[in-house]
């Protein structure tokens, strides 16, 4: 078997500054800093940007995207009702309404 063949994989804990939160984890991302955890032990500690508790997503508190434009516009480009004869009711393809 070959030696040394695996990265390092260490307790790291991971800080999101954004939202004050921090969890501990393990993997193979290494830094200079160190923190302090809660069980008396210093670990490296790496910054990110976004986690899941400052994502907007992942906290409710995301956009809604304007759909009901979308539709009508779709509507408008590609023809929901058209009188050329391409889209259209169930009596130009031969339905019986009753």
């Amino acid at each position: 078997m070959q030696k040394d063949k695996h990265p390092d994989y260490h307790p790291v804990v991971f800080r999101d500054r954004a939202a004050g939160y921090a969890f501990l984890t393990r993997s193979t991302a290494s830094s200079a800093q160190t923190i302090e955890w809660d069980d008396g032990e210093t670990y490296p500690v790496v910054d990110v940007e976004i986690s899941s508790e400052s994502h907007p997503f992942y906290t409710g508190k995301a956009r809604t995207v304007d759909t009901e434009g979308r539709v009508a516009r779709f509507q408008r480009r590609y023809g929901g009702e058209s009188s050329e004869g391409g889209g259209g009711s169930s009596e130009s393809r031969g339905g019986s309404s009753g």
